[in-house]
């Protein structure tokens, strides 16, 4: 199988892998086009965030309705509601399966989502 990479990177790592009719998203941060976290709470960022997978699955030309599977890592467990209010309308039917978790991120951001795509060549 022949894995294509979409995207560049200032970290180690490839923003979107295709591994066959798969597509990885690497796990995505609420920052902008200039690299500044987004501020407002735990709304904001996730809608960013998802804004970011989407234009990232956009490289390997899948989009939202693609996703089968989402990661998700929460700063804080009592910001699961706002989420969820939050990341909903980006799934409005369909919903992936998702994992959500309280966890340490490894920078000052509320949310991070990682996804997997479905979307045979």
């Amino acid at each position: 199988m022949t894995r294509q990479h979409f995207g560049t990177s200032h970290v180690p790592l490839s923003p979107a892998v295709r591994a066959g009719d798969y597509v990885f998203v690497s796990g995505q941060v609420p920052v902008d086009k200039d690299g500044k976290i987004v501020e407002g709470g735990v709304g904001p960022q996730t809608r960013k965030v998802l804004e970011n997978i989407s234009a990232a699955l956009a490289l390997a030309g899948c989009e939202l309705s693609d996703v089968v599977k989402t990661t998700v890592w929460l700063k804080r467990a009592e910001d699961f509601a706002e989420f969820n209010a939050a990341y909903g309308p980006f799934f409005p039917k369909d919903q992936p399966a998702r994992s959500t978790a309280e966890s340490r991120l490894m920078i000052d951001i509320l949310v991070e989502i990682e996804a997997v795509a479905y979307k045979p060549l």
